[in-house]
This record gives C-alpha cells, sequence and structure tokens, in this order.
C-alpha cells in the first residue's frame, strides 16, 4: 500500500495519542480527485471524468469497547470526541463533522463500535482536490474493516454522499465521493451522475501526466456563489419543463437542439448557466470519445473550452485560476488545462507531456510567481486507484 506517510506501525501512533489498548489497528488510505472535466454538472445529473491522484488522507483506526468515537487530527492538533449513542444531529463547523457524519450515516444500517482515529494528510484542504472526501471514504472504510461490514466501495461512496449532504450541510453532488471510492490506476472514471454508472477510460500514462496547479488562493463566494447556481439551474429547469412536451426534471434532460430552440426564453444569467451545463456533457462526452481513440489534444483543447465557459458562462472562476490556465497555455508540452473543483480559487488540472514535465512545472511555477506575487504548489501526478484500507 504506497504512501502511507509513517503509519506502517498504526498501533504506535494510536497508543500515542490514546494510550495502550488491546484491540487491532488499521490503516485507510483515501486519494484525492481531480476532475479533467466536467464542471459542475454532477449535481445537473449529468456527466463528469474525474481521477484520483496520489495525494491522501491517511487514517490509522481500531475499535473501542464502547460507544465513544475519539478523533485525532494531526493538521488542527487536537481531539474531539461523540457518542454514537447519542450524536449530536448538528454539524460544528469543523474537521470532526466529516468524521461524524459518516460514523453516525453508517451506524444507521449497522451495529458499530466505538472507536478511535488518527488522521494525517498530505492533501491540502481548500484546493479544489477533494479533501473532505479523501477524509470521508478514509474513516468510512475504516469503520467498514474494523467491523467487518463488508461494504463495496460504491456503498461506502453513498453513505459518505449522504453524510456530507444531510449532517455537513453541503448539497453536493456524488463526484467526489465516487471518484475518491471507484478510481483505478492509470484511468479516469466517467460517471453518469444520473444512474451512477461508472467505466475506467485508460489515460495514456506513459507519455502523458497530470500536473496540478494549486494556486493557495481562496475566496469566500465559494459556498454562496454554489448555492446560487444550484438555484439558477433548478429555475431553468422549470423553465425547459414548460417550453418542452416532455418532463424535464434536470438539465440532463435538454440536449444542444433543445437548448438553441429556447435559449431566448431565458432570462440572464439562468441561460448563460444553462448553456454551460449542456455543452458540458457533450464536451465529457467527447474527451471519453477521444481518450479510447488515442487523440490527448483533443482532449487538451476540451479542457481549455471548459474553462472559458466555467469562467465566462457560470462564472465561478477567479484572476489566480484565469492566469494559471494561462501560463499553462504557454507552454508547449501542457497540452489542456482547466480549474478544477467548485471554483474561486483552489487548483488547476492540467495534462502535460511526461518527457518534459519537469521542465513545464518549472516554468509554471515561475511565471505564475512573477503574474501574480503568489507562490504556487505546482507537482505532476499519476492516476491512482481509489480507497483502500487493510
Amino acid at each position: 500500500m504506497n504512501n502511507l506517510l509513517n503509519m506502517n506501525d498504526p498501533d504506535y501512533l494510536l497508543t500515542t495519542i490514546f494510550g495502550e489498548s488491546n484491540q487491532q489497528a488499521f490503516v485507510a488510505i483515501s486519494p484525492g480527485r481531480v476532475n479533467l472535466i466536467g464542471g459542475h454538472t454532477d449535481y445537473n445529473e449529468g456527466f463528469v471524468l474525474p481521477a484520483a491522484i496520489g495525494q491522501y488522507v491517511n487514517v490509522a483506526a481500531r475499535p473501542r469497547t464502547d460507544k465513544t468515537v475519539a478523533a485525532y487530527s494531526e493538521e488542527y492538533d487536537e481531539i474531539r470526541e461523540f457518542s454514537l449513542e447519542d450524536a449530536d444531529p448538528d454539524a460544528k463547523g469543523s474537521w470532526i463533522d466529516y468524521v461524524e457524519g459518516v460514523c453516525t450515516q453508517l451506524a444507521q444500517d449497522h451495529a458499530l463500535r466505538g472507536a478511535e482515529f488518527v488522521v494525517r494528510s498530505d492533501l491540502p484542504s481548500g484546493a479544489g482536490l477533494s479533501s473532505s472526501a479523501a477524509l470521508e471514504l478514509a474513516v468510512a472504510a475504516a469503520v467498514d474493516r474494523m467491523n467487518d461490514l463488508e461494504c463495496s466501495n460504491r456503498t461506502l461512496a453513498r453513505h459518505c454522499w449522504r453524510a456530507e449532504n444531510e449532517f455537513v450541510g453541503v448539497n453536493c453532488g456524488i463526484m467526489d465521493q465516487y471518484a475518491v471510492a471507484l478510481s483505478a490506476e492509470n484511468s479516469a472514471l466517467f460517471l453518469d451522475c444520473r444512474d451512477e454508472a461508472v467505466e475506467h477510460i485508460p489515460f495514456p500514462a506513459e507519455t502523458v501526466n497530470a500536473v496540478v496547479i494549486n494556486t493557495t488562493v481562496t475566496h469566500e463566494l465559494v459556498e454562496s456563489a454554489y448555492n446560487e447556481r444550484r438555484a439558477q439551474c433548478e429555475r431553468g429547469v422549470a423553465l425547459f419543463d414548460r417550453c418542452l412536451d416532455r418532463e424535464v426534471t434536470s438539465l440532463r434532460d435538454i440536449s444542444i437542439d433543445d437548448f438553441e430552440a429556447y435559449q431566448e426564453r431565458l432570462p440572464a444569467p439562468v441561460r448563460e448557466r444553462c448553456e454551460h451545463v449542456v455543452y458540458e456533457n457533450r464536451r465529457v462526452q467527447r474527451a471519453v470519445d477521444a481518450l479510447r481513440e488515442g487523440e490527448i489534444e483533443t482532449v487538451g483543447d476540451l479542457m481549455y473550452d471548459s474553462h472559458a465557459s466555467l469562467r465566462d458562462l457560470y462564472e465561478v472562476s477567479c484572476e489566480e485560476l484565469d492566469v494559471a490556465v494561462d501560463v499553462a497555455r504557454t507552454q508547449d508540452d501542457v497540452l489542456g488545462a482547466r480549474m478544477t473543483g467548485a471554483g474561486f480559487g483552489g487548483s488547476v488540472i492540467g495534462l502535460v507531456r511526461a518527457q518534459n514535465s519537469g521542465d513545464a512545472v518549472n516554468a509554471i511555477r515561475r511565471e505564475f510567481r512573477s503574474r501574480t506575487d503568489v507562490d504556487p504548489q505546482v507537482a505532476v501526478y499519476s492516476l491512482v486507484k481509489g480507497v483502500q484500507a487493510n
């Protein structure tokens, strides 16, 4: 198992934090994710193409003999506790919400033992790389292992998605949890967010790397803008439902022909939001076809088109993300780039020719710093397998 971040002795870690125990310890590792293409289509029941990358949330875990769950975060250097028998239904606005939400969600269907967790991560929060979903899946996999639940990764992803929606209070789509749970090595995950069908699309890892440009910038607009965009999409659905002679339950039901026929009836900015989603779904399908045919340059072009649409139509980019994409575009060995995550900061994902990836990374870092006075975190990653527990 890769990247245990010194967790190859989980007993020692847990004993250091919580004291001696005769209970068996386990380790779960859960990767972050990038989204190659498919921005803001998941909660519109559309298509997405994410992949897991080799930065991880690691959880050392062991059961307790009572119903208490105690968790220690190295990042925050604190221990938080809650009871499975008397869970507080309200989120605290803290990292522990993701742990408590997952445990209480699983406890609805299974009799769980209490637990002790040590959480260690090299996956930055606020970077648009799904650190929250990675934490959720790592906890879920550890709980599954120590309680012998034998849940599939898909089932764990569903529990984690419900925990984030119902307990944490983030009305997200299923993409992040599914990508973290179900990704395969050297593959992108083609996910249909309506019927939840998945397909692993081979990625040309021998010749192309994924480069992540973490701008290290996070603006405060993310949550309010996200909820506003969802509401605007829902308004578009209602308008199309009145225009068309069939039921429309999401923007997934709208074809490009439908949009072009009725776009003039949509007010701004609802029209622009719908245009992005409708055409973005098509871009995802074209990117999948291009990967299957080995046409990686086409995938790169579609990524640039996706970013322009997210910037101009969905309006969820920001100056730093735009600069990162522009800088990436100046590099001959970068095939394509776009923002990844909800937007208004975070990271850009790019595709770079493997043989010259080091030179491209150095040039991107240098040029971004000169244009923004911000020192970005730029790194090349392979595409990895989803959550694992031992």
